[in-house]
């Protein structure tokens, strides 16, 4: 038997999460980000199941954008970046991709690239977030080459990226929705993601993109309505393969970093950075066993953790263990490793296999 740490990957929980998406913003089409490997639930599986829900789907580059054609996906796919140089545009085109232009440059190479079939552009604009996008500026004057290039579709869209959605208390997103409005663009408009969508309304537009929110996950820095409807689409779990009792002042793991403060009893656990676990999670960090919450005691190492469980129900080996999902929200973890909920999921290793399930609690297939 093979290591017992994978993520099971929940798709009626993702469909759960798309329709709450939607009721949130009845009146806006839907792309949904699966950038970074859909944030490392699988690209291709949520890609698949995704593409009769949404109306296109979105990633960061287009090696991420091939891999979902080759798949097989047909649904309109979004180049949330643009190319990274001319010749992208050849294989954007024939791919049937739609291409971000964000800077003068990017359309200045569309303008000369000599394409099999015309592409669909969306614009993107700089109103505060000061990553990407023509300057607000310059945005009308873009969009009016983007209209008169023969390499672009006419169904052009605009669009602009959100800096603090998720925070209610800053104007940030009043600001740059203002300047957004003030755009003399009478074309199709985006700018909500996931935060928007959940918290401001006046950012849905014609089209909303949400990425986390999707995999069931709240984006919020605080507590909405839509929050708690949201349902996690993968649990990271694994299994307890030893039971040991220490004694007070006994310490467990590298570095001596936990050190017992009454006799105690430290399940270890298969699981560990190789496998996605956060190095840096500090003793106390919440980890579920059999359904208990205990706590994480000592460094985390490559392969294993410990923890802490005096307290629970008996403990034995071959106990499961849960480190995120239903009742333990991935963004609680990362908090007590001094990150975000989006760093964890993304960063899962391909040592650890996706297990796909569907309604049922059927496992559909395993990946790595």
């Amino acid at each position: 038997m093979g290591r017992p740490s994978q993520a099971i990957i929940d798709l009626a929980a993702l469909r759960h999460n798309v329709n709450v998406a939607k009721q949130l913003a009845p009146r806006s089409r839907m792309v949904a980000v699966v950038k970074a490997n859909a944030y490392g639930h699988g690209a291709v599986t949520i890609g698949q199941a995704l593409q009769p829900l949404v109306d296109a789907l979105a990633v960061s580059c287009i090696e991420e954008a091939s891999e979902l054609r080759y798949a097989g996906i047909t649904a309109p796919i979004l180049l949330l970046q643009g190319v990274g140089e001319p010749t992208d545009l050849i294989t954007a085109a024939e791919l049937g991709l739609w291409v971000t232009v964000a800077s003068e440059q990017q359309l200045g190479w569309l303008e000369k690239a000599r394409l099999p079939t015309a592409v669909r552009c969306w614009l993107k604009v700089n109103t505060g977030m000061n990553r990407l996008g023509v300057s607000a500026d310059s945005a009308y004057l873009c969009l009016q080459r983007l209209l008169n290039c023969r390499n672009v579709v006419a169904d052009v869209v605009t669009y602009t990226h959100l800096a603090a959605a998720e925070d209610l208390q800053s104007k940030q997103t009043e600001r740059q929705l203002a300047a957004f409005d003030a755009l003399n663009c009478s074309t199709q408009r985006s700018a909500a993601n996931s935060a928007a969508l959940i918290a401001w309304p006046a950012a849905h537009y014609d089209w909303v993109r949400p990425g986390y929110m999707l995999y069931g996950n709240s984006p919020m820095s605080e507590d909405r309505p839509s929050s708690p409807q949201l349902q996690p689409v993968m649990t990271l779990s694994s299994s307890v393969i030893a039971v040991r009792n220490v004694e007070t002042g006994e310490s467990v793991g590298y570095g001596s970093a936990w050190i017992a403060k009454r006799p105690s009893q430290i399940a270890t656990v298969t699981i560990g950075y190789g496998d996605g676990y956060p190095r840096h999670a500090v003793n106390g960090t919440p980890v579920l066993v059999n359904g208990q919450r205990a706590a994480l005691a000592g460094r985390v190492s490559m392969d294993m953790i410990m923890v802490d469980v005096t307290d629970l129900n008996p403990v034995r080996t071959g106990d499961e263990v849960m480190l995120w999902g239903p009742g333990l929200p991935v963004a609680e973890v990362a908090r007590n490793a001094g990150t975000v909920g989006y760093e964890l999921m993304a960063r899962m290793p391909a040592r650890t296999p996706r297990v796909v399930r569907d309604t049922h609690n059927k496992a559909l297939k395993s990946s790595a």
